[in-house]
């Protein structure tokens, strides 16, 4: 079976990626991959080499490269990850976020349509998508699969057009889906630009901690591993046409969450418990910033048994010991050598 895993140089794609390399010898993943600021090819190095691993450069905008890749490959399955997903990003530049995550989209759609057409037998589409397409929650409450759309920034609204778009390529042509919409994701090897690697690497530089308005802001957080395992068992067990919600069960104010943070930094740098939390400044809040995001993960846990593995704390305790041990990879990233990856192990 030839699998086709957009965005797997990112964060969550890789550990995608690597977990379906690893665990499914049967299956050949193609990973697919623009290798923009956010994608890193440092973050494959253990299955580069893998017999049942290729890497193909290239954008999921390109429809002619995209055809071009169906009718070599004949995929029989997709998971695309492939996003722009920073909110930041999405304010300074929205049309970016339409031309990735609809257009894109839709390239993909169309060439996976026109590959099988009618027969779709043991083919799939599988969507990877955000909890941030439902807007924002009050004090109390979960999003379920049944709550509304309500996006608020340009990179929800993009992800929420993707997302119908797949729905109706699967009512109007028969093309078997399934989609997650899931929390924000925290781990080894995220890109610096979010909010925990870029405190993690602050705190280290002994630089400031930006929390934007008052910290109140309120996100469910998912320990990217454990989103890989969701994913492979919607990917194996999920119904045709069904959505599932995948959520830490892990909620926290912004100001909690970075205060935890600094209290752990603290201990593992040797330092005074408190010197970290020195470096915190609020700073002037972004346009349409949600106040809260909650997941009720109870259909995948109650449907496919999933259910998270660590708490938030010991998650967090993971995810620093991993950059405080790959303290190259860190600096790699952040000097932008990284980007240099490509060129060096792909040249010919």
């Amino acid at each position: 079976m030839n699998i086709l895993i957009t965005g797997g140089a990112g964060f969550i794609g890789s550990h995608v990626v690597r977990l379906f390399v690893e665990k499914y010898s049967d299956y050949h993943i193609f990973n697919l991959d623009a290798l923009t600021y956010a994608g890193n090819l440092e973050n494959l190095k253990d299955v580069e080499n893998k017999v049942n691993y290729t890497f193909l450069k290239g954008d999921i905008t390109d429809e002619v490269f995209i055809n071009n890749l169906f009718e070599k490959y004949k995929f029989d399955r997709v998971i695309h990850l492939a996003a722009e997903s920073h909110v930041d990003r999405s304010i300074k530049d929205p049309l970016a976020f339409v031309k990735t995550n609809v257009i894109g989209t839709m390239i993909l759609l169309n060439a996976f349509k026109n590959t099988w057409k009618d027969n779709f037998s043991n083919k799939l589409f599988y969507h990877v998508s955000t909890d941030e397409v439902y807007g924002s929650l009050g004090q109390t409450g979960l999003f379920t699969e049944k709550t509304a759309y309500d996006p608020n920034s340009p990179y929800s609204a993009s992800k929420a057009s993707s997302d119908h778009f797949v729905r109706a390529y699967g009512e109007t042509y028969g093309m078997p889906y399934v989609i997650t919409n899931c929390s924000n994701n925290y781990g080894q090897n995220q890109f610096p630009e979010k909010l925990i690697p870029l405190f993690i690497n602050n705190i280290i530089n002994n630089k400031g901690l930006p929390v934007y308005g008052d910290g109140n802001y309120t996100r469910d957080w998912l320990y990217v591993k454990d989103h890989a395992v969701a994913i492979d068992l919607v990917f194996h067990k999920g119904k045709n046409k069904e959505t599932y919600n995948i959520g830490g069960f892990n909620e926290w104010k912004n100001i909690d969450l970075v205060k935890l943070l600094c209290k752990q930094m603290d201990a593992k740098l040797d330092r005074l418990e408190g010197t970290s939390e020195k470096l915190i400044t609020y700073v002037k809040d972004r346009p349409g910033h949600d106040l809260r995001y909650a997941i009720d993960a109870s259909k995948i846990n109650k449907e496919l048994g999933w259910k998270p593995s660590v708490t938030f704390e010991e998650g967090l305790n993971k995810t620093i010991d991993w950059y405080l041990n790959n303290d190259d990879w860190l600096h790699g990233v952040t000097s932008g050598d990284y980007q240099l990856y490509y060129e060096k192990q792909y040249n010919n």
